[in-house]
Formats: C-alpha cells, sequence, structure tokens
C-alpha cells in the first residue's frame, strides 16, 4: 500500500524497544500502532500476504547488574488489515542475528549466533548453521536432519527467496572479515548448494526482493559500505 513501517529496534539507553510506526506518504507523518508483543532489536521480518512476520532476536537486558543482552526465541506477526498481534510457537533454539525467510508457504529460521545457557560459563558464544522449519499448517516447527544444514556457518546476513530457492547471503562467520558466500536451499533437492558469491563480502545489509532479484544493499566490508548489487537465478526445476 506504499506505507513504511518500522518496528522495535535499540533505544538510546541501547535497551530493546516495543515500538511500531508507520509513514504514510499522502500524509507526510508517522503514526503509532500497537507494539510489540516482545521488545526487540537485531529481527529479522518479512512480509506475506497481510502480515509481517517477526523473528525476535535480542530481549530486554538481564537483571543483577549486567549489561548484555540474551537472544530470544519471540515469533510473531503483525496483521496489517486488524492491526493486530500474533504470537506463534516460539522458535526451538536460541540465536541472535538469525535469518528468516518464506518459500511455498513454509517459513526458514536461519543460522545466527547462539548463546550457552545461562548456567554454562565456559561456553562461548558461537556462529551456527541451523535450519528450523514452521509450516503454519501444522502449527509447529520442526529442526531437520544435520543434512540439511547451510554449508557455512553464519549470522547478521541476508535471507531471502529467489528463484525457487531459499537464498543465504554474507554474514559473519568464523572468518576475519565479512563473507561473501552464498548459498541457495532447494525444497525438491532437500539441499543446500552453492551460488554466485557477492562482489563484495558485507553484513549488516538491507535487502529489497524482486520477482527476479534479490538486492543488497550497504551494509559493513571493512567498514561501513555503500554497496548495492542484486542476485539473479534462474528458477530451480
Amino acid at each position: 500500500d506504499g506505507a513504511v513501517y518500522a518496528l522495535g529496534g535499540m533505544g538510546a539507553d541501547t535497551s530493546p524497544q516495543a515500538l511500531v510506526r508507520v509513514y504514510e506518504p499522502t500524509k507526510d507523518h508517522w503514526q503509532p500502532l500497537p507494539s510489540m508483543p516482545t521488545p526487540c532489536y537485531g529481527a529479522s521480518a518479512f512480509l506475506q500476504g497481510n502480515k509481517i512476520f517477526v523473528l525476535a532476536t535480542t530481549s530486554p537486558p538481564l537483571t543483577g547488574g549486567r549489561q548484555g543482552k540474551l537472544p530470544v526465541t519471540a515469533f510473531e506477526a503483525f496483521d496489517l488489515e486488524t492491526r493486530s498481534w500474533t504470537r506463534y510457537p516460539s522458535v526451538p533454539s536460541r540465536r541472535a542475528f538469525a535469518a528468516c525467510a518464506m518459500v511455498d508457504g513454509v517459513f526458514f529460521s536461519l543460522g545466527g549466533l547462539q548463546q550457552p545457557g545461562p548456567h554454562n560459563f565456559y561456553s562461548r558464544p558461537h556462529f551456527v548453521n541451523t535450519v528450523e522449519i514452521f509450516d503454519p499448517v501444522q502449527g509447529a516447527w520442526s529442526k531437520p536432519s544435520r543434512a540439511v544444514r547451510m554449508r557455512e556457518k553464519r549470522a547478521d546476513f541476508i535471507a531471502g527467496c529467489l528463484g525457487g530457492r531459499v537464498v543465504a547471503v554474507g554474514g559473519l562467520g568464523n572468518q576475519s572479515c565479512p563473507l561473501d558466500s552464498v548459498e541457495g536451499f532447494s525444497l525438491s533437492r532437500k539441499k543446500w548448494e552453492p551460488l554466485p558469491p557477492m562482489p563484495t563480502g558485507r553484513c549488516s545489509c538491507s535487502s529489497c526482493p524482486t520477482p527476479s532479484l534479490l538486492f543488497v544493499i550497504g551494509g559493513v566490508a571493512q567498514g561501513p559500505s555503500g554497496a548495492v548489487e542484486a542476485l539473479c537465478l534462474r528458477e530451480v526445476p
């Protein structure tokens, strides 16, 4: 409908926010909408039909004087017609900076930075190649076998649907610089395959999907990047 929606984010005090605003170009102003059930920043969101789905990743600060934030598993959707929120079953594993995409009516939660549990003091956060799938018809999450995990462990990357595939683009991994690697998952072949790499390896990008292209915009390379590049794929058989 030509409107721009802003959801959540980080406040001036670095705390996650639950604010939702919509910008209406014809009126040239921002209008408040019902707040998110779960305050968060670093979330992954996408539009499907008349709903904005949000995979929340980072929760409010812990009590007891700690400054850090914890990943959360909230999965919620905002209905643009009724202007109301719906909570869905939580994501099975707790990961920050995961990405999400939907293809053929199935929702994918991908990768991220996994942190140890509250009682595991000796383990460090680590990048993962996790794939978890939500079927709206069944109303439940499934965690496929290890064979369906992404080829590369990554977080803070772009995910989308293009050419009948789920695609994962760039991000951060175990290398010393942002990733340029791209991979795609075919539902018919049930496996991830390498795709042409990005000309400019980046993380923290924005994306703009079109029917035939996935635009990857800005982000961080060795420093802030102004690169705008697009991935084009043939339809998978």
